[in-house]
């Protein structure tokens, strides 16, 4: 899909990659982007067109299907992330919360947008996944089994989306410099690297953009004798 003159709605649009990506699209030429946030007025990148929406309320995703009829690309990027195992107390409580965001979310806006992007020529949707989706250590559990769902439900759509000629592209990548992983002593990328990475990818038709080298690593290895995913041996 080419960028250049494209409609883009990016949820999740007022920090991190998904300001990133509002950044980016309108650089490279698309003709409009709507930057969805829970809270529109934390929007402050000249250039796009505020949107209220919170991903995990019908109302609001119907609403903005109304306002935004003219898309040809949506980013689901809108995520959360809370620091925990599945043996901590309050883990289901946790985990319905992120998954709540992170693939009812993703899910919702697919199936509301997946009309609009037909009607409008096919389009494409790009799914913000992670490589915690196919690693889970138990620190960051809920989010790593959310993004999972998240992976399996994108591997999915680009199967129902494809009579409708709509691109379906997952972004996979480590940590990244945003709020989210504030606090995280690791190598990180920036996030105008991995959105930059993904753009090309989406103009290059890809289904998927493996945007770091650990990224690349853990894909790699996850069909080793010891498989990325299981802990390391004698542990």
């Amino acid at each position: 899909m080419q960028i250049e003159n494209s409609v883009v709605l990016v949820t999740g649009a007022n920090r991190g990659i998904g300001l990133a990506f509002a950044r980016a699209l309108l650089a490279r030429g698309a003709r409009k982007v709507y930057a969805a946030a829970r809270n529109p007025s934390a929007v402050n990148l000249p250039g796009v067109e505020p949107l209220q929406l919170d991903v995990t309320k019908p109302e609001e995703v119907a609403a903005a299907v109304r306002h935004a009829s003219d898309v040809t690309l949506l980013v689901n990027n809108a995520g959360i992330a809370q620091p925990g195992g599945f043996l901590a107390q309050d883990s289901d409580v946790v985990a319905r919360r992120i998954l709540e965001t992170n693939f009812f979310g993703v899910l919702n806006m697919s199936k509301a947008f997946a009309p609009v992007l037909k009607a409008n020529g096919g389009g494409a949707l790009l799914n913000v996944l992670s490589v915690a989706a196919w690693v889970n250590g138990g620190e960051l559990a809920a989010y790593s089994a959310s993004k999972s769902a998240a992976w399996s439900l994108t591997n999915a759509l680009r199967y129902e989306l494809a009579a409708q000629r709509t691109q379906v592209l997952g972004l996979h990548m480590a940590y990244v410099d945003t709020d989210l992983t504030r606090g995280f002593e690791v190598q990180k990328s920036s996030a105008e690297d991995i959105v930059q990475r993904a753009l090309d990818g989406l103009e290059a038709d890809a289904d998927e953009v493996l945007a770091d080298a650990l990224t690349q690593q853990v894909r790699q290895g996850l069909t080793a004798p010891h498989p990325a995913y299981l802990p390391p041996q004698g542990h």
